[in-house]
């Protein structure tokens, strides 16, 4: 930003020179670009600075903001302009004109106030050494006061005139497809329905927050002025701005924010001025159409977390003198200190932003570097340290993480879209077709599968952890969920490895006790054939299952694949796992392998249960091992085999022992699944 040295000195108790200023502000985080000696036009002379200002800082985009800087930064104290706004005359402004905002989250706030029987003509000499001294052109009257305000109080305002408003009126509204727009600078441009644009009753006539328009400037014959004075939504402006190649002093400093209490403060500045320089009548009250002035926000802050991020021992009285001149009110509470936060200091949030705020003052040239760098060692965040076990046991099974685009085409979004969730879509044109964020990992997937595919790649097991989107009910959703991905050529054997992926990362970051609640439950799902629900501490958390042939043809796959996606957040949520050790065996145990005949609809998980109902006595483990199907077994059968493992803690176990128990399971199955040995 460029600023005049002289503009800089009137809003401080005592003038600074441009040698004491560089190093002030500077230290107080604005380096300067450089100096220049300005020769204005009413042959005065001037000293123009360069001072760089962070995007977070918009509050300094004025000379009010750097001179409080200053301030603040030596024993100088900031002197405020006075405004006294003449008394309204004649009819109130609601019978001159009338605002209307179909946009409240684009224009959250929109003034105007009207000024009649103005006289427009060059700007006294104060006024053109002011406006020039920050390389601006003095132009009239009216629009240097405007420019003026702008430079003093970082709030931009319009004039517009008020006769040659269509309908006498000013209609805040997105621009149709397709509408015209003629820029103050003469530049043409055809604006889209995304475009925030200020309109009279017919037409657009400036586009907010980045210029006017050349059909309703002040000119020479103007006598009625509607001043506006607005807030616009940051984003917008930068968006049309950078659509239109229009910039401006005004769209630059909407891009950063503006003060929501500093648009009123401006209008009267400008009002004030306007009467002053220019004459006129101004109309009684004020037209503002949007939110009411937000309520000082307080953030609190640790004297003791100070002092341990700065790494220097103030104390809480100089603390609380840096944040004083910052204009913060600090209040002390023990080790707490509580700042109110001025409307003007949007980047203000959070504890870190005032220990940085005394750090700016305190200097940072002023904390000396210790000899020795002292370290408190802390234990790793678990949700660390779970994300990177689950990485370990994936990448073990041969599987490789993505990080793919959160963006998705309709018809992907659709394909994976639980019920009840809407897919999400992006505002804007930026992008042509993946505008949809994503309600599921599964479609990010099956694109890198695709991809690998043409490349001639097989064999592949894909893994992501990411965040998904959607609307429920009004209500935007957003989860952390794990995508796995497994190519099957045997869909039955990429159905069971993938399964046990889950199994496993369920035991290594939950333990038993969350393995022993770990279930799959066969369920009818249009994505897959066949599928299940994961069932986890007695609620579904994600479903696994081969994908179905018209999905698997959608996305152009050749390769059946098994696909699975697990709620992420609850998965972990088990880690560090509870374990129970225990002695290793002193005696050996005794295994037995069984091959039973079954339906094809009989479940593992029916088997397994009807083992444990037989409760045969020291039976340790049992243990799927295979399926097989064929004509031996017959129309509509599998042969499912198993092994039971058999231990006696205290005694070596005998074969005779074993057989009643293996006997007993027999029967079981028999009664409970109708299984038959097979031969």
């Amino acid at each position: 930003m460029k600023t005049s040295l002289a503009r800089l000195n009137s809003y401080l108790d005592k003038p600074v020179t441009a040698n004491e200023a560089e190093p002030l502000l500077t230290d107080a985080g604005f380096p300067f670009d450089g100096q220049d000696e300005l020769a204005l036009s009413t042959g005065a002379s001037d000293t123009l600075l360069d001072v760089e200002i962070t995007s977070n800082r918009g509050d300094c985009l004025s000379h009010l903001g750097l001179a409080r800087e200053v301030a603040a930064a030596s024993d100088r104290a900031l002197v405020l302009p006075s405004i006294e706004l003449p008394d309204g005359a004649g009819p109130g402004v609601d019978g001159l004109t009338s605002v209307e905002s179909s946009e409240p989250v684009l224009c959250p706030l929109y003034t105007a106030r009207v000024i009649t029987g103005v006289k427009i003509g060059p700007s006294p000499r104060w006024l053109i050494e002011r406006v020039e001294g920050a390389g601006l052109r003095s132009v009239n009257n009216v629009v240097d006061i405007t420019n003026f305000v702008l430079l003093e109080q970082g709030q931009p305002l319009h004039a517009f005139d008020l006769t040659k408003l269509a309908g006498r009126k000013i209609v805040v509204r997105c621009a149709k497809g397709g509408e015209r727009f003629t820029a103050i600078d003469g530049t043409k441009h055809e604006l889209t329905g995304k475009m925030l644009v200020i309109a009279d009753a017919d037409a657009p006539v400036a586009i907010a927050g980045v210029m006017g328009g050349l059909d309703s400037e002040v000119t020479e014959a103007t006598t009625d002025i509607l001043l506006e004075s607005a807030i616009f939504e940051p984003l917008s402006v930068r968006s049309t701005s950078r659509a239109l190649k229009l910039a401006s002093d005004s769209s630059f400093r909407f891009e950063r924010g503006v003060d929501p209490i500093g648009v009123d403060r401006a209008s009267r500045r400008a009002a004030q001025l306007i009467v002053e320089l220019a004459g006129g009548t101004l109309a009684e009250g004020v037209i503002r159409v949007g939110q009411d002035d937000p309520a000082p926000a307080q953030v609190t802050m640790r004297i003791s977390r100070c002092q341990a991020l700065l790494g220097i021992d103030l104390s809480a009285e100089q603390i609380c003198d840096s944040l004083e001149r910052l204009g913060l009110g600090p209040q002390t509470d023990g080790d707490t200190i509580t700042c109110t936060i001025p409307s003007f200091r949007l980047d203000l949030n959070r504890e870190v932003d005032l220990i940085e705020e005394v750090g700016r003052l305190f200097g940072y040239d002023n904390i000396q570097i210790k000899p020795r760098l002292e370290l408190e060692v802390r234990p790793k965040q678990t949700d660390i340290t779970a994300r990177q076990e689950l990485g370990r046991v994936m990448v073990a099974h041969r599987y490789h993480e993505t990080i793919t685009p959160s963006l998705l085409t309709e018809d992907h979004a659709a394909a994976f879209c639980p019920n009840s969730l809407k897919p999400m879509a992006l505002a804007g044109e930026t992008r042509r077709k993946d505008k949809v964020l994503r309600p599921s990992l599964l479609p990010s997937l099956l694109n890198c599968r695709k991809h690998n595919q043409d490349r001639g790649n097989e064999g592949v097991r894909l893994f992501e952890v990411a965040d998904t989107f959607g609307d429920r009910d009004g209500q935007t959703q957003q989860k952390t969920t794990l995508a796995t991905l497994t190519d099957a050529p045997d869909p039955h054997e990429g159905f069971r490895s993938a399964r046990g992926v889950i199994e496993e990362l369920t035991e290594t970051l939950g333990g038993e006790a969350a393995y022993n609640t770990l279930i799959f439950e066969p369920v009818e799902d249009a994505h897959y054939k066949p599928a299940a629900k994961v069932m986890l501490l007695g609620e579904e958390r994600g479903r696994i299952g081969v994908l179905s042939e018209t999905i698997l043809d959608q996305f152009g796959l050749q390769t059946p694949v098994v696909l699975a996606e697990i709620d992420y957040t609850l998965f972990v949520s088990q880690y560090p796992p509870k374990r129970t050790v225990g002695n290793l065996p002193r005696f050996p145990g005794i295994e037995r392998d069984l091959s039973i005949v079954v339906d094809e609809a009989v479940t593992w998980r029916q088997v397994e249960q009807c083992v444990n109902d037989a409760a045969p006595k020291m039976l340790e483990n049992i243990q799927f091992l295979t399926i097989f199907r064929g004509k031996q077994i017959g129309k509509g059968k599998k042969s499912l085999s198993l092994r039971m493992r058999f231990r006696n803690p205290d005694a070596t176990l005998r074969h005779d022992e074993v057989d009643p128990q293996v006997n007993l399971v027999v029967e079981k199955l028999r009664q409970g699944v109708g299984a038959a040995l097979r031969g």
